[in-house]
């Protein structure tokens, strides 16, 4: 007998169910990484080298776990990163997981390759919500993305900067995979073995990239690689001012995601960015890459007072983010923790993870003797 959504309680265990839920292609997709995937692993082994230091006999019968970022105010100091292609993961994709994020009161996002438009997601979804751009050769695509983000009420917008060229993602190169899915004679199998999965694909709606396709057929209808069309799609000469011109346009709680050196952090201050993601894309652009966690200090002690700064990638544990909160981040964020639940059990799973971490951190910051996040702080921590 396999695993079910009640037997997980970890990351781990979820990634195990959707590893049995979905074909190989689908899957090494949200599992892979660029390279020799050695960024990947050290986004979660650099929390390892951290040890925490309890205090007790503090009086900590109530938590509270609330934070506030880029304005924002949510009830749990991790949210759910904005991430590409999500209902072919699960058939409710965006949908899902928004309803989930909506039942804790914490930030979701979508991509700009979302398969839930704006629109809908404005519409449907009350918790906080941030849109992460990709900024296109096509600026009219560019633009009305924003547009439409701020007329469909969205809190905050992330623009990605790491994303100049695509990563070497091996996997996807030996598994085939494509948006929409291109069937192969090596993927046929795969697909013919997860019937659940390929019926809800060919009879639920039509798959689409929401936000892009009456702009560009790439994605939705002519299948291509994510790597190729961050390579064919994206605009290269975006820089400092191509980012000043986003926030400018959009107006409201502005991000940069895929800050990872100081030099670049102050610069985000200069142009007025609300807030920060220190993140390497999940290890899946340039490998060799340090991670969020090990960046994070000399990061926050260079810009912390001026600007949010979330630790985002490889977060697995409660554990984790206390870590991170405790060298100083405002909050934490990641995708694939929440997207193997994703795949294993749609809402429910989301849900469920969502609760797995919401418990890990409430009893954790119990152990470690901490009634809010403000009690957190760099001498509750030991680097090995």
């Amino acid at each position: 007998m396999g695993i079910t959504l009640s037997d997980c309680y970890n990351t781990a265990q979820f990634r195990r169910l959707a590893k049995a839920r979905l074909p190989a292609p689908i899957f090494h997709y949200i599992d892979g990484a660029a390279d020799d995937e050695v960024t990947y692993r050290r986004n979660t082994e650099a929390y390892e080298a951290c040890d925490l230091v309890p205090n007790v006999l503090a009086g900590v019968e109530h938590i509270d776990l609330s934070t506030t970022v880029m304005g924002i105010r949510i009830d749990m100091p991790l949210f759910l990163s904005p991430t590409a292609l999500q209902r072919l993961f699960h058939h409710d994709g965006e949908r899902a997981v928004g309803r989930a994020a909506e039942a804790f009161n914490t930030l979701f996002g979508i991509s700009s390759l979302a398969t839930v438009g704006i629109e809908e997601i404005g519409e449907t979804i009350r918790t906080p919500k941030i849109f992460q751009l990709y900024y296109h050769k096509d600026k009219a695509l560019t633009w009305g993305m924003i547009n439409r983000c701020r007329e469909a009420g969205f809190d905050a917008l992330a623009l990605t900067v790491d994303t100049i060229v695509g990563g070497n993602r091996e996997r996807d190169l030996w598994t085939g995979f494509t948006s929409p899915p291109r069937l192969t004679p090596s993927s046929l199998v795969s697909f013919a073995t997860h019937p659940s999965w390929t019926l809800n694909y060919l009879l639920r709606e039509p798959f689409e990239l929401s936000n892009l396709k009456d702009h560009i057929p790439e994605g939705s209808n002519v299948s291509i690689s994510v790597s190729d069309y961050f390579s064919t799609m994206l605009d290269q000469t975006m820089d400092w001012d191509a980012a000043a011109e986003v926030r400018e346009r959009w107006g409201k709680a502005f991000c940069l995601k895929g800050i990872m050196s100081v030099q670049d952090a102050r610069k985000a201050v200069e142009i007025g960015a609300d807030a920060i993601m220190v993140s390497n894309h999940g290890g899946r652009q340039l490998d060799g890459s340090r991670s969020p966690f090990d960046q994070l200090a000399e990061i926050v002690d260079a810009v912390g007072d001026q600007i949010d700064v979330i630790c985002d990638g490889g977060i697995q544990r409660g554990t984790h983010v206390l870590k991170a909160l405790s060298v100083g981040a405002k909050a934490c964020s990641g995708g694939r923790w929440y997207l193997y639940a994703l795949a294993g059990g749609g809402q429910a799973g989301v849900e469920q993870a969502l609760t797995n971490m919401q418990n890990e951190l409430l009893r954790d910051m119990k152990l470690m003797g901490a009634k809010t996040i403000d009690d957190l702080s760099r001498a509750n921590l030991r680097f090995r």
